[in-house]
């Protein structure tokens, strides 16, 4: 019948709304699990909200779309110097990214957590990179911000408070060690203008913003999620992430 299952979805709403405030991704993945997304907290080291792992493409369907907002006051000191430490180990973010994704490690002498070698596998361009630390060679291999700052910016981080744009900027999620001249061309493009050319990752780099706008209460263009879906749809089952931060 009709009334008793309207009355147990109203009931298990009511529990997810228990946790904190309910918000349009918890209810429309209500029966993936006992609790989809958790609240976060307003200052640094934390996502907006906790994103439990899903489906990409059903998260996909209940972000908000609508157009950019203006640019005309971007700034990149709105989400921090960079690099932060704002897990507080220690170490930048830059160098946590950069012990993460790189292989066969070597540390600069006496410089605590700052690598002066190592390799990548490169996502983006799928071909094995060699790291040296240095004021030229370091740009071979930069940090990216899967969801670019300015994208960012134009789709709901003007509405988030100073240490949410922190958190944003140095969310492990948020963040991979790729070729640079390949970062470079990326620049704040979103999946409609830019895509990595190794098409092995494309999948796993939409999950991965998909969870990155979930996580920081972001939009996404109309264009924007019709490119989503288009990588999305070869890929069905394939998830979302949690945020690098520590609960």
């Amino acid at each position: 019948m009709v009334i008793p299952v309207f009355a147990a979805m109203v009931a298990l709403l009511a529990a997810l709304y228990a946790w904190g405030p309910l918000n349009p991704v918890s209810a429309a993945l209500a029966g993936q699990g006992p609790l989809v997304m958790e609240p976060g907290w307003s200052g640094s080291g934390s996502p907006v909200v906790r994103v439990k792992p899903a489906l990409a493409l059903s998260v996909l369907d209940v972000l908000e779309v609508k157009g950019r907002a203006p640019r005309n006051s971007y700034d990149r000191l709105a989400f921090g110097v960079a690099w932060l430490d704002v897990d507080r180990n220690g170490c930048d973010t830059r160098n946590d990214i950069l012990a993460r994704d790189l292989t066969q490690k070597q540390l600069v002498k006496g410089a605590g957590c700052q690598l002066g070698s190592g390799k990548l596998s490169d996502p983006y361009t799928d071909r094995e990179l060699d790291f040296s630390r240095g004021a030229q060679s370091s740009k071979a291999i930069q940090i990216d911000h899967v969801v670019a700052l300015g994208n960012a910016w134009q789709t709901g981080a003007q509405q988030l408070t100073d240490g949410q744009r922190q958190s944003l900027a140095n969310d492990p999620l948020n963040l991979l060690a790729v070729d640079g001249p390949t970062n470079v061309q990326k620049s704040d493009g979103d999946a409609a203008t830019w895509l990595p050319p190794n098409k092995a990752f494309r999948c796993r780099y939409i999950a991965r913003q998909v969870s990155v706008k979930a996580a920081y209460r972001l939009w996404v263009t109309p264009a924007e999620k019709d490119a989503m879906k288009r990588v999305l749809t070869s890929c069905p089952r394939q998830p979302t992430l949690e945020s690098g931060y520590v609960p």
